[in-house]
């Protein structure tokens, strides 16, 4: 039948149709044209930044339509570079995201990517698993990461025992911005492993300590983890720190599990107050990519930025439906954006769907590294398509969530979950047409009976090589 005929051909004719409907607005979209490979070009092992955003949802950036949020850093990072519009996050939630990105597997591969999100002192990224940083820093990279962590606590884990040569930043979900007090109450800003006293505006840290490190004289190719916890709740932007006083004083006079409430902020925040946290964010970026600039690393240094998931309360996901924890579009589908000026051209656009474990497989064919033989990656390496004009990978994008299941393979997308948006789909497996209908509103699964029952098999063929959940 033909819609089981998934060709690379029709693929690319649907990428184009669906890149065009889903571009900003009309001006933007005539800046922007199909994305094709450049000529090869020779170059060096490239540094790496990757800018990892908090709850940042699809529309929060003016390049992704954002209707009130301006962010001229991100849009120019765009225009001289690659947008992608079917961009996903690893899972829907912060830490299994981050290690789906720093092992390049899905999250069920390691018990602690069964924690969704991981709390307090739960398990975390065994310092022995291979990761992105431990296999660029044994092929010669400097590594570093700066922001949060979220993958486990102190003793056990760290950044600097997975392979990241120095850590500047926060272990935890979240912390209040002033204060650095995070959900059970304890200060939570480390250098390294041990504690770094500054009770300015973390945003503003952590950007500072990022553009020291660019403007270092590197004397080898390096890795940048830059993770902000903008826009992450609570809802502080810098300057209110009459706010950020009174939640911190709450947060401190709390037992623990009462202060992972209070930090959660449900009385605060605003539209307009996560305007200026997204605008913040973006000018913070600006701030470190003028460092790339001014030590004329820009050309050979390739950037990406996204999201760890969609986004939370005051975010923007229209038009897809669902957010932060969802397994819809809203919750898994993020603001994608590459930059390597030495090899990509800039003011492209692509709706090849590309996930978080994708990138560990791409940055370590460029960098010339090699994965671990025994931790086979699940991502896909995009170089031969970015670089060499190799066609799209042809494969299905899975993700699990207790609950939840999804798979997308073309412009289908085979979903589950026992408790749905619609309760007339509660544990029942539905299908969605991505191409027609972006919000997931229309089940199709009654007229495609034979291609539901294929993407759920394979899906429970994933499913069946990972750690089940533990029962609560």
């Amino acid at each position: 039948m033909a819609h089981r005929e998934f060709s690379r051909r029709a693929f690319g004719a649907g990428a184009v149709a669906a890149a065009a409907s889903l571009s900003p607005t009309a001006a933007h979209a005539s800046q922007e044209r199909p994305f094709r490979a450049a000529p090869q070009r020779r170059s060096a092992r490239p540094n790496v930044l990757f800018i990892l955003a908090d709850d940042l949802g699809w529309a929060d950036l003016s390049c992704y339509a954002s209707p009130h949020i301006k962010t001229p850093n991100l849009d120019g990072l765009a225009a001289q570079g690659l947008r992608f519009t079917s961009g996903y996050a690893g899972s829907s939630t912060c830490s299994p995201t981050r290690l789906s990105l720093y092992t390049g597997r899905y999250p069920g591969r390691i018990p602690a990517g069964l924690e969704e999100p991981i709390r307090g002192d739960g398990p975390g990224l065994e310092p022995a698993h291979p990761t992105l940083a431990s296999l660029l820093r044994d092929g010669g990279y400097t590594t570093a990461m700066i922001g949060k962590w979220h993958c486990g606590s102190l003793p056990d884990h760290s950044p600097t025992k997975s392979g990241w040569g120095e850590f500047f930043g926060n272990f935890g979900g979240a912390l209040e911005y002033y204060s650095k007090l995070a959900g059970n109450g304890k200060y939570d800003l480390y250098e390294g492993e041990t504690p770094y006293q500054d009770l300015r505006y973390y945003t503003r840290i952590i950007t500072e300590r990022a553009s020291e490190f660019v403007r270092r004289g590197h004397d080898k190719p390096w890795l940048l983890n830059l993770n902000f916890t903008t826009p992450h709740w609570p809802w502080i932007a810098e300057g209110d720190t009459q706010e950020a006083a009174r939640l911190a004083k709450l947060i401190s006079s709390l037992p623990p599990e009462q202060a992972a409430l209070a930090i959660s902020h449900f009385d605060g925040g605003s539209l307009n107050k996560y305007r200026q946290m997204v605008q913040d964010l973006d000018s913070s970026i600006g701030t470190v990519l003028r460092a790339l600039e001014q030590t004329g690393q820009h050309r050979d240094t390739l950037v990406v930025f996204s999201s760890d998931n969609g986004g939370e309360r005051f975010s923007c996901t229209w038009p897809f439906s669902g957010a932060k924890s969802s397994l819809l579009e809203g919750g898994i589908r993020v603001p994608t954006i590459l930059r390597w000026p030495a090899r990509v051209d800039g003011g492209q656009v692509s709706d090849v769907p590309v996930f978080t474990p994708d990138w560990t497989a791409t940055l370590l064919e460029v960098a010339g590294a090699r994965p671990h033989a025994a931790h086979p990656l699940d991502g896909v390496s995009l170089a031969g398509h970015l670089l060499r004009g190799e066609a799209a990978p042809a494969r299905d994008l899975f993700w699990r969530q207790n609950g939840q299941r999804a798979l997308r393979r073309g412009k289908w997308k085979y979903y589950r979950a026992e408790r749905a948006r619609i309760p007339l789909h509660n544990g029942k497996d539905v299908l969605f047409d991505l191409e027609q209908d972006q919000h997931e509103g229309a089940d199709r699964s009654a007229h495609e009976p034979a291609l539901v029952a294929e993407l759920k098999a394979a899906w429970e063929k994933v499913d069946a090589t990972l750690l089940p959940y533990p029962r609560r």
